[in-house]
Order: structure tokens, then sequence, then C-alpha cells
């Protein structure tokens, strides 16, 4: 049974050992370690999770399977997205899973609420950075029906990485 519910301050310690856990697994082994090590330790600083939980443009969910934590979605609008989208835009910042809980439905679980958070906020359109060279994550994306419009430079310690900036179009209507 899966169940997802809102982070709250409180659950900063959580958050800090999932988002180090899951971004660890994805990326590190394509990465120098003294760059991966400075990224976690300036990405989830506690006093930095802090603030953007606390931040009111930003929503952090927790995903849990059969009781256990499995993963977690992290969104914005307004003024707390990592690039200048406009109003339209809801982004999905970070959006992770433990490596025991891939390809079980969540991803597509999260995606799907964060599509509701942008009908909810009026959004026409989502919006999210991908690292060029994750292929389980461009795939998953495509299938949700992304699409890329630009890329940027993703700073990673003093490697500089290529994000392909993906969006898509929904209907701002909740059915």
């Amino acid at each position: 049974m899966n169940k997802v519910r809102k982070v709250t301050i409180n659950d900063v310690n959580e958050l800090q050992n999932i988002s180090r856990e899951t971004f660890a697994d994805t990326f590190g082994a394509e990465n120098k370690p003294e760059n991966l090590n400075q990224y976690l330790d300036n990405a989830y600083d506690t006093e930095k999770l802090q603030q953007e939980i606390a931040n009111p443009n930003s929503e952090f969910y927790f995903a849990y399977i059969d009781g256990q934590l499995a993963g977690y979605l992290k969104l914005n609008v307004g003024s707390a997205q990592s690039e200048k989208m406009g109003d339209d835009y809801l982004e999905v910042q970070r959006i992770y899973l433990k490596k025991n809980f891939k390809r079980h439905g969540l991803g597509t679980e999260l995606m799907n609420l964060a599509v509701k958070r942008a009908q909810a906020y009026g959004k026409p359109k989502i919006w999210l950075g991908v690292w060029e060279h994750n292929d389980g994550g461009l795939k998953f994306y495509q299938k949700m029906g992304f699409k890329q419009i630009s890329d940027h430079v993703f700073q990673l310690g003093r490697s500089s990485q290529r994000d392909l900036i993906m969006e898509k179009p929904i209907s701002v209507s909740i059915k």
C-alpha cells in the first residue's frame, strides 16, 4: 500500500538522509567523490533544507510503500523555482526514489501528484531539469509526456554538467 504525505519542518533529518542517499545512488557512480560530497554537503545542509521546507512557494512530499520511506518529491512555484520560468510553471525540482522501490509505479504516482498540485495552483505547465546522462530519468520523463525545451548548467562540486530542461503542458481543470 502506497502513502504520500507532506513533509514538515519536523522531518528535516529524515529528508536530509533520503536526499543524500537517493542523490548519491543516482549519480555517485558517474561522478568524482569529491564533487559528489561537496554537492551533498551544500545542497542538503540542515539549515538550507529547513529554509526550503518553510518556503511557502515550495512543497515536499514523502512517499511510502508498506510503511517504509521509499522516495520524495519537491515542487516549486513562483520565486522558489530554480530557474526563472515565469508564473505559468510549477517546477518538479526533485523526484527521487530509493533503489529498492524503483519500478513499482511510485514515480508515476508522484508525478501525478505534481500534476494535481499544478492544477490546484492554476499552472498550465510543469517543468524540470534532468542530467543529459540520466538515461533512466530521461526515459521516464518522456514517457510521462515531457519534452526538452532548453538546457542549463548544473554545478556538481567543481564539475559543470548539462541538464536538459523539459516541460509538460497540462490541463488546469481538476478532474
